[in-house]
């Protein structure tokens, strides 16, 4: 039985390896498109405020191509190109660059986003902001890292002492945006929104925001930052509530001291 459980660590650790190097490389070509926009070429998917880039489409490919060449039995998941089955069990779920909005508007709040899944269980999460150099690192059981150092939730803050992440967007009614924030803000909380879910989740495992919420995300959006916050001692909603997967659904995350207050609010408004 031993040798089973370490034989399973050592493939999460070799993924999450692999993860880390890729979402640094992916992320070096994107940067290079963020410093000279002008070689963007940008199309709009649902609405012009859901638009994909050049940038985008390439990092994937990259994901994609470097994946199958180390681990061509695992299933792939990503924003771009969709679902690919595979065989070993492990699935990755990637966004090329959570933010699109910020990254095609020079605005510095993007990143690229990896999880990886073992069955249905998110057991790595990398997410790398290249503007920043920041690589956020998780293996379940090990911990959450920030370049290499551990970091955890503001363990006692609260709504009232810190800022609360929020996501926005038209899949869901205006109303229950604007709900959530009134009475946030009437409870004496405050809110940033910065245009990228992924890179916000990150920011609460490293302490530097007491929570996240929106109101819809798709799994490449969060699964990374999933583990992220729970390694780093925080808490998420369990997406397994979703209709499906592939489908995404609401997300709340948080340090222990906001989880109460946080989903008595949000649950207040649901749809």
């Amino acid at each position: 039985m031993s040798d089973t459980i370490e034989h399973a660590d050592t493939a999460v650790a070799d993924r999450q390896r692999l993860a880390e190097a890729i979402a640094r490389e992916g992320g070096r070509i994107a940067l290079g498109y963020f410093r000279d926009r002008s070689r963007l070429t940008i199309d709009q998917k649902t609405s012009g405020q859901d638009v994909v880039s050049i940038a985008d489409k390439e990092v994937e490919t990259l994901l994609r191509e470097r994946i199958a060449a180390r681990f061509p039995d695992d299933g792939l998941l990503g924003e771009e190109y969709g679902l690919q089955e595979g065989t070993s069990g492990f699935r990755w779920v990637m966004d090329p660059i959570d933010g699109t909005s910020p990254f095609v508007f020079g605005i510095p709040a993007w990143c690229v986003s990896i999880a990886i899944m073992r069955g249905e269980a998110i057991v790595a999460g990398v997410i790398y902001a290249p503007t920043t150099d920041e690589l956020y690192s998780a293996r379940r059981g090990a911990g959450t890292t920030l370049n290499g150092h551990r970091v955890q939730v503001a363990e006692a803050a609260t709504l009232q002492t810190g800022i609360l992440g929020l996501g926005a967007n038209h899949r869901v009614p205006s109303k229950v945006v604007s709900g959530v924030i009134e009475q946030l803000l009437d409870e004496g909380g405050m809110f940033v929104r910065n245009g990228s879910g992924a890179l916000m989740l990150a920011y609460v495992a490293a302490g530097r925001l007491v929570g996240y919420w929106e109101p819809h995300m798709n799994a490449w959006d969060c699964y990374a930052g999933f583990l992220l916050v729970e390694e780093a001692g925080g808490w998420f909603s369990d997406p397994s509530s979703w209709v499906r997967m592939i489908d995404g659904g609401a997300v709340v995350a948080g340090c222990p001291g906001v989880k109460a207050d946080l989903l008595r609010i949000v649950e207040a408004h649901a749809v």
